[in-house]
């Protein structure tokens, strides 16, 4: 019989792949069912990032490689990011790992000891708030407001700030609301981070899905860069979720730490695909433009199906691929209308509480699927919300 570290328990999961499990269970049963619950791009990689990686194989790039990074896949973040961002970056500046989450992971356990706080967006992506758990942290969920486009509650923001706070994390464009922060909020933000020395996890893995113009980075307002991790990544920009590829650009005492959690972790990012990273961020980007492109025509017909079923309401997203609708005008919790649009519509949708306390009320759709199936799924869900008052 095994006794579990007291910590194991402090890890959550992710609701989407609960509902993809129940959703594939539906469908082994014979049950068609339209799935708007992973986000996922539902895109091939570019085949010229293939062709790299299947070259770097030939080449010899089977072998482990330099822990934080190939130096050539670090020169050319250092480049993309400094172009994007505006901001100065150097190549030993990024460390490289098997996807984005592991920035995530060792950033906070680099910098939160038990009892300290951690100031988190709510609704928010799941793990935020379960790896500040297992590092014994306190996640300080701060409220996004729809009436403010799902920007953060900066008066809540700026009362709980504080010496307590050992780190802040940001997410725009935003997983699950599709909100984008504006400049007013990132100024307020930095603002607070400046005042207390508070170090700011940026996740802007959803940086390429933008709608409305570049977002804007908190690293690129003065006295930011020093006090910012960026964390990105290849899955969603190039549709390479599979090959476990991101990367972290972080101030220079943070490398070395975070740079010693891969070494006992990781060891290394595997190097053929980071090859064919340096072929994503250098080569032709028209597959990747022309991907967000047909995300946009997504979001603008879920939105306005949604906005046409009685009982929802729904925000145009600036970012990402989710639509976030409100739905407490039906009168059921989240996770009722969820498992019942599952159940009866064969449609697969996330409940808003999954991502936090705020996210009663709502329910994600990710419009990663074809504008065939997403048309389905608003007929479906149409239908089935109607019997349901």
């Amino acid at each position: 019989m095994f006794t579990f570290a007291e910590r194991i328990h402090h890890l959550g999961t992710e609701s989407a792949f609960d509902v993809l499990a129940r959703a594939r269970a539906l469908e082994r049963e014979g049950r068609d069912i339209i799935h708007l619950e992973i986000g996922e791009p539902d895109f091939a990689t570019p085949p010229h990032i293939v062709a790299a990686a299947k070259k770097a194989l030939d080449d010899g790039y089977t072998h482990y490689g330099p822990t934080p990074g190939l130096p050539e896949l670090r020169d050319a973040i250092a480049r993309e990011v400094a172009e994007t961002r505006g901001i100065p970056v150097r190549p030993d500046q990024v460390v490289v790992t098997p996807g984005a989450k592991p920035i995530m992971f060792f950033t906070i356990l680099a910098l939160v000891n038990p009892g300290d706080e951690v100031i988190l967006p709510d609704p928010g992506f799941p793990i935020y708030a379960s790896v500040v758990r297992y590092a014994g942290g306190v996640p300080v969920p701060i409220p996004l407001l729809e009436r403010a486009d799902f920007g953060f509650d900066m008066d809540e923001l700026e009362r709980r700030a504080g010496p307590q706070t050992k780190l802040l994390i940001l997410n725009s464009p935003q997983n699950p609301t599709g909100g984008v922060l504006s400049p007013g909020d990132l100024a307020r933000i930095a603002a607070v981070a400046r005042r207390h020395r508070i170090p700011v996890l940026s996740d802007e893995v959803y940086r390429r899905f933008s709608y409305d113009g570049p977002p804007h980075s908190i690293a690129s307002l003065p006295g930011m860069a020093d006090l910012t991790i960026i964390l990105d990544g290849f899955s969603k920009a190039y549709a390479m979720t599979g090959w476990r590829l991101g990367y972290g650009v972080m101030p220079m005492p943070l490398v070395e730490h975070v740079t010693r959690l891969m070494v006992n972790s990781n060891s290394c990012t595997a190097s053929f695909t980071q090859v064919a990273g340096v072929t994503a961020l250098e080569g032709d980007q028209r597959d990747s433009l022309a991907m967000v492109e047909a995300f946009r025509r997504r979001r603008d017909l879920v939105v306005a199906g949604l906005k046409a079923i009685p009982g929802v309401s729904c925000r145009m997203p600036a970012g990402a691929f989710y639509a976030f609708p409100n739905i407490t005008a039906l009168g059921r919790p989240a996770q009722a209308i969820a498992d019942h649009l599952l159940r009866d519509a064969g449609v697969a949708v996330l409940a808003g509480p999954g991502f936090g306390t705020y996210g009663e009320g709502y329910l994600r759709l990710s419009y990663a699927a074809s504008e065939a199936r997403l048309s389905q799924a608003l007929e479906r869900m149409a239908g089935s919300l109607a019997r349901l008052q």
